[in-house]
């Protein structure tokens, strides 16, 4: 494998997709990585709408829909609220989570901090959360992408305090002879240990661990002691009067929990079929150093293994890579940035909207006959402004369920623009005939098959010699090989 095959891997996995620039630098992978590592070191949050957390439904009484007003004024109750109001409520809410989707997307695509966006996007993914108050999943957002290359364990105690996912898992209803388990579920089946390396007794006295475990109208956590069980629990074969902070504590304790991450890890950055040989030695390094996530994923992307043929252009991108990629690498940008968020409907997987606590299942569930026709679609859309027409699937989750097929249905023609001159830029000594071949090689990250190279040869003799770049690049974002990295 070519330097510049393992450059576009390294930066494709520990990002969203080289620019023409990072492989014109020509660094080795292992410098290029601590360079990564090095621009991901500042936290930098994402910015969203400033919103009044008591301005906000669902965490406090349903307020009033005018996001602009006195926070101190009364909350209406929902019964109050007109049908008017509640559409405009709605219409602010759904607004306030597209400005933070976009604004998401635009930072995947062009901020220096690969690696720390690309670990908040899987963490986005672990930790899957969906609630309709948007300050709420900001600050959920914003604590992954803070503790995104920490302590595993800061981060998951810090996760459990928010008050998005609280709700989201129905912790405030986890009350003192009343517990409520889903919270304590989840936190071990998908967030640390896995299924099968508990009881369902270790459910029942997690839950009682975590009564109390609350949140204030403002979105901060609140411990309620009035509401806590502080009676002898067995947890994991121990016993004592257990709080929230002795359970996550004591699940971190068993090495299981760091197989159960490691492999999750492996299967997003490097493979969709687990190798225990490779995660073995990579779990236990990661138990011993404490929970290291920065560590674990360097110790990752410097193993031989990483850069084995089996490895390469072998994961299908989810949606929010494609998109991302498409742009980082071209440096395109849209007019409106509205089509971004129905490009993530159609293609199944929209930011801050996961379609349940286990997130996206990914790998081959990404393609189905609709979204890989759209996927060859798009980059005509956004190199040509072709004009597209998607009619969204119903989403039962939606602001707007009831919406009618019309209303869900977007036609229009996108304006973007991209910037192709680095690409010229790095085929300037390439023989003209031989440039769809060298385009390839840094568009692709699989070989292109011979008929395919033939097609985009042809297509490209055709173009007009001002039109000859975007018609190449095009064609080759138009073919499969590109849905994979």
């Amino acid at each position: 494998m070519t330097n510049q095959q393992q450059l576009q891997h390294l930066y494709w996995r520990a990002g969203f997709g080289p620019r023409p620039a990072d492989i014109a630098a020509n660094l080795n992978p292992r410098r290029a990585l601590r360079q990564l590592r090095h621009d991901s070191e500042a936290f930098q949050p994402l910015e969203g709408p400033k919103i009044q957390a008591a301005e906000m439904l669902a965490m406090s009484p349903v307020p009033t829909p005018d996001l602009r007003q006195d926070p101190q004024a009364p909350a209406l109750k929902k019964g109050e609220l007109t049908p008017q109001q509640r559409k405009e409520q709605n219409r602010q809410i759904r607004d306030a989570f597209y400005t933070m989707n976009t604004g998401w997307v635009e930072r995947m695509a062009t901020s220096p901090a690969q690696l720390r966006e690309k670990m908040t996007f899987f963490w986005h993914g672990h930790f899957a959360c969906r609630v309709r108050r948007p300050d709420a999943a900001l600050q959920l957002n914003n604590t992954l992408r803070r503790l995104a290359l920490g302590k595993f364990g800061d981060l998951l105690l810090a996760v459990s305090k928010e008050p998005a996912m609280l709700q989201f898992l129905n912790n405030q209803q986890n009350r003192k002879q009343r517990p409520n388990e889903n919270f304590a579920r989840e936190v071990m089946e998908l967030f640390t240990i896995g299924r099968g390396h508990y009881t369902e007794q270790d459910v029942k006295e997690a839950a009682r661990a975590f009564t109390g475990w609350s949140y204030d109208a403002q979105g901060q956590f609140v411990f309620r002691e009035r509401q806590h069980d502080d009676g002898p629990k067995t947890f994991m074969g121990r016993t004592g009067n257990f709080g929230g902070e002795d359970i996550l504590k004591i699940i971190l304790e068993q090495p299981q929990t760091a197989e159960f991450l490691t492999t999750k890890l492996y299967r997003f950055f490097v493979n969709d079929v687990p190798n225990p040989t490779h995660i073995q030695p990579l779990a236990k390094a990661f138990f011993q150093s404490g929970y290291d996530i920065g560590a674990l994923v360097e110790r990752l992307f410097v193993a031989d293994w990483f850069y084995d043929a089996a490895n390469v252009g072998t994961r299908i991108k989810s949606p929010i890579e494609l998109l991302a990629g498409i742009k980082r690498t071209l440096g395109v940008e849209l007019q409106d940035k509205r089509p971004l968020i129905v490009f993530q409907k159609a293609l199944g997987q929209t930011l801050f909207e996961p379609p349940n606590v286990a997130g996206w299942p990914g790998g081959r569930n990404w393609i189905d006959s609709s979204t890989l026709l759209f996927r060859l679609q798009l980059p005509q859309v956004l190199l040509r402004n072709a004009e597209i027409s998607i009619a969204l699937k119903e989403d039962e989750n939606d602001l707007d369920p009831q919406v009618t097929k019309a209303d869900r249905t977007f036609r229009q023609q996108v304006q973007a623009k991209a910037k192709l001159a680095p690409l010229g830029l790095l085929l300037a000594k390439t023989p003209e005939a031989e440039q769809p071949a060298e385009l390839s090689k840094f568009l692709l990250q699989t070989p292109i098959r011979p008929d395919n190279l033939q097609l985009v040869q042809q297509v490209a003799q055709k173009a007009p010699a001002e039109g000859r770049l975007r018609t190449m690049v095009t064609s080759l974002l138009s073919l499969p090989e590109y849905q994979l990295m």
